[in-house]
């Protein structure tokens, strides 16, 4: 199905907004627009959103399986306002958002839906869940020279770290169970990444509920949704895999001269497996075996 926008989707599909888990794709330009969704369709999300410009042209397959919204982040159609229309649209629906180029992953994603870990997900009450932004890039720039490549996918296995976030309302005394993390390209190349956008941390999973909204850093109005994990004992924790940062990288005038190579001493493979990032300490099974 084709939107002309999002108030169209709004008006007409309101019985599709309620089935969740449901996915935003946000597509800033045309590189893995069908991987991208089919990764998430496999992953049993009941709704997949695919906005992107009228330009973009997608996969008869892929057409298929997602509602696709006319939206073009470049002209100034916003991701945040997006989300948060979404969120009043369909308060209690879990949500999950991205970009193209990026793909989730999950505990035991390779044998459980995403639907069957948010179902426990909400038995520990939590209505939302951390996700870091893991960095990959292709191997050999050489031979993909806007540094994407799914066939040769590479990562930072080591150099990522957290430190203590601040609350401005309280004399920058640390925020409690609220970390800012850092690792990756992000870090590798931070003379060439804003401030503000270095932080590889994401709340890109969520319960969506009334009077609350998404912050343009990527966390939300109510603190306890930022939150990595309860009082108790560890949360399930999830990673997104993206290219988005290589490929930012390599396109820029001011960074793509100083960089021949991504890769490092502690650059490994990507095995497109959850088992890797288990493994590697960049996500968390928590209570959920």
């Amino acid at each position: 199905m084709h939107y002309p926008n999002l108030d169209t989707l709004l008006r007409t599909q309101s019985a599709a907004l309620s089935k969740g888990p449901l996915a935003m794709i946000f597509c800033e330009d045309e590189t893995e627009l069908d991987s991208t969704l089919r990764h998430h369709a496999d992953l049993g999300f009941k709704t997949v959103l695919a906005f992107l410009p009228k330009s973009f042209a997608l996969a008869p397959d892929v057409a298929a399986m997602v509602l696709r919204v006319d939206h073009d982040l470049s002209a100034g159609d916003t991701l945040t306002g997006t989300v948060n229309r979404l969120i009043a649209a369909a308060p209690g629906v879990w949500m999950y958002y991205c970009f193209n180029a990026e793909y989730l992953f999950f505990p035991f994603c390779e044998t459980r839906t995403i639907g069957e870990m948010l179902a426990f997900h909400t038995e520990e009450r939590r209505d939302a869940m951390l996700t870091y932004v893991v960095d990959v890039y292709a191997g050999d720039l050489n031979a993909y020279p806007d540094a994407v490549s799914l066939e040769d996918a590479h990562m930072d296995k080591s150099g990522y770290y957290a430190l203590a976030r601040p609350d401005p309302e309280n004399h920058n005394h640390p925020k409690e169970r609220q970390l800012d993390f850092f690792g990756g390209l992000r870090w590798r190349y931070e003379e060439h990444i804003p401030k503000e956008r270095r932080r590889i941390d994401r709340i890109s999973i969520f319960r969506a509920r009334d009077k609350v909204q998404l912050r343009p850093d990527h966390t939300f109005t109510d603190e306890e949704m930022n939150t990595y994990a309860c009082p108790w004992h560890h949360n399930l924790t999830a990673s997104i895999i993206s290219f988005r940062a290589a490929k930012a990288l390599k396109r820029n005038p001011g960074s793509t001269f100083d960089i021949h190579s991504f890769r490092w001493h502690n650059s490994t493979p990507f095995e497109w497996h959850s088992r890797q990032l288990l493994d590697l300490g960049l996500m968390e099974p928590g209570q959920w075996f």
